[in-house]
């Protein structure tokens, strides 16, 4: 008897405390709890390479997702490579606040920080 595994791959992105907070409290705004935290990478920017950061519903083959304090993270087959060891975090400062990411694959990225090579 073969048994299949159900269940997606993991991915090696981590989100921060901080960050899980933020997008916790974004779902709860959209009054939804069907929603994922998907992070893509996608040709574009001016360095090449463009994070994209949203949330969905889907769950297509080969996502790999792992859960940080009840918060459901998305990265594609095709991402993961590019965003393997990456740590996504949110500031709320007098000088920032957003999303960013911390990404240890990145050779080179533009002055706002959207894009990579």
């Amino acid at each position: 008897m073969t048994t299949i595994d159900t269940e997606a791959p993991a991915h090696a992105v981590t989100l921060t405390s901080g960050a899980a907070a933020k997008v916790t409290s974004l779902l709860e705004q959209e009054g939804r709890d069907d929603l994922r935290l998907r992070i893509a990478v996608q040709p574009g920017g001016c360095s090449g390479l463009i994070y994209q950061l949203y949330f969905d519903e889907r769950l297509m083959d080969g996502d790999g997702t792992v859960d940080f304090d009840g918060v459901e993270v998305v990265v594609d087959r095709m991402s993961a490579p590019y965003l393997a060891g990456a740590t996504i975090d949110f500031s709320d400062t007098i000088e920032k606040q957003g999303f960013t990411i911390d990404n240890p694959n990145a050779g080179s990225s533009c002055a706002c920080g959207d894009s990579f090579s």
